[in-house]
């Protein structure tokens, strides 16, 4: 077997988007991502992570030259902690079922990192935000994915833990009907929260989308970027960001909640896009927008995910979380959407996974994330709980 960089090489870069074709051919839950976001990654003028860190990716080649496996290295300097091991990512990971190739594939990541100067690997996950490439399948693999969240054989748990990998958290995907009634401790939280004046929840106003872009990244650096592993994010991506998103939002699903003038937490939610991109074969050509745009405004969907949620933290536990999903609950039962799936919901964050729990939500799949220390001897641990 041969390991190959893959450089600025069309035909390896190919060959690294067509694997997963191959490998789930005949799968009829595998939704295949776009090309367009895989790239992205690893395109220095399009991913800021390239500002703090690197990264490298590689195709794995058979005797008979045909590629068999890919995978991708990176680090971002801003994640090492001081008094901790250095820790990187490897991701992208797609594999024949052969204990051999993947370690390969692991332990061409494990050198890379090393001659880095990193001192552990978690994977499989993205060189970029959280909401995309991060985890692989361990159940759910009779349902589609949602987008940006991967669909993976279930033989790859064996291939990583065979490698000395092991589960740091597992992120779970919760559904529940949008009709679904909702809980009376749940309206009285929101009563409670309305005793308050100085409370409101609005959703996004296309005409006046700067304080909520402001809003956005005051509440995700206050309640997310501590987290282990989360960078924080600067206004202008987040404009970026929600300049991308237009195309596909819709006001009535992006919901924020305020303390005066002051932003203090958000429920976002989008129509759910797999439901769309199936249409498109990973292509976003003319074609593909074409299609994309048949399926989003003419034939619609009836599914939407939540994005994120997050409260700041001198806000947290006065029942706000709660409260936005009453506020929110009478203008999206309005809407023609019907199934509600809530990604990424970290088993380090009981909190969280109870407030869905009351909201009637069920786990319908499961991802997991892995570590391994390069010195296996130092003590693992999971993700501490929130």
């Amino acid at each position: 077997m041969q390991l190959k960089e893959i450089k600025d090489n069309k035909e390896d870069i190919l060959e690294f988007n067509q694997l997963p074709v191959r490998l789930y051919k005949g799968n009829h839950f595998w939704i295949r991502p776009l090309d367009t976001d895989i790239e992205e990654v690893f395109d220095p003028k399009k991913n800021k992570l390239f500002r703090h860190g690197t990264a490298s990716r590689w195709i794995l080649i058979n005797g008979s030259n045909e590629t068999i496996g890919r995978v991708a290295a990176f680090f971002d300097k801003r994640l090492f902690k001081s008094g901790k091991p250095k820790i990187g990512g490897f991701g992208f990971f797609e594999c024949i079922n052969d204990q051999e190739a993947a370690n390969i594939l692991f332990s061409s990541c494990e050198s890379w990192l090393k001659e880095n100067g990193v001192e552990g690997m978690d994977g499989s996950i993205n060189f970029g935000d959280r909401d995309k490439n991060w985890g692989i399948l361990l159940e759910g693999f009779d349902k589609e994915p949602n987008y940006g969240m991967p669909y993976t054989h279930p033989y790859y748990k064996h291939l990583f833990e065979a490698y000395g990998l092991q589960v740091f958290y597992n992120q779970l995907t919760y559904h529940r009907k949008v009709l679904l009634p909702l809980t009376e401790k749940l309206q009285e939280k929101y009563d409670r929260v309305k005793k308050d004046p100085a409370f409101r929840f609005e959703h996004w106003d296309p005409k006046n989308p700067e304080i909520f872009i402001t809003g956005f990244t005051e509440i995700y650096n206050e309640a997310w970027a501590k987290h282990s592993g989360v960078a924080p994010m600067q206004e202008a991506h987040v404009r970026a960001l929600f300049n991308k998103l237009k195309p596909v939002m819709d006001k009535r699903l992006l919901w924020f909640g305020f303390h005066g003038d002051r932003p203090i937490c958000f429920f976002l939610m989008l129509p759910e896009l797999n439901q769309f991109f199936k249409h498109v074969n990973g292509k976003l050509d003319l074609w593909g927008k074409l299609k994309f745009a048949w399926y989003r405004y003419v034939i619609s969907t009836h599914k939407i995910f939540g994005v994120i949620f997050g409260v700041v933290p001198d806000f947290q536990g006065k029942g706000l979380e709660g409260a936005l999903i009453v506020a929110c609950r009478p203008v999206v039962i309005k809407t023609a959407y019907r199934d509600l799936e809530m990604n990424w919901i970290g088993d380090f964050n009981p909190k969280m996974m109870h407030l869905i729990e009351t909201l009637g939500g069920v786990v319908v799949k499961k991802h997991a994330t892995f570590r391994l220390y390069f010195d296996r001897d130092f003590p693992f641990e999971r993700e501490k709980l929130i």
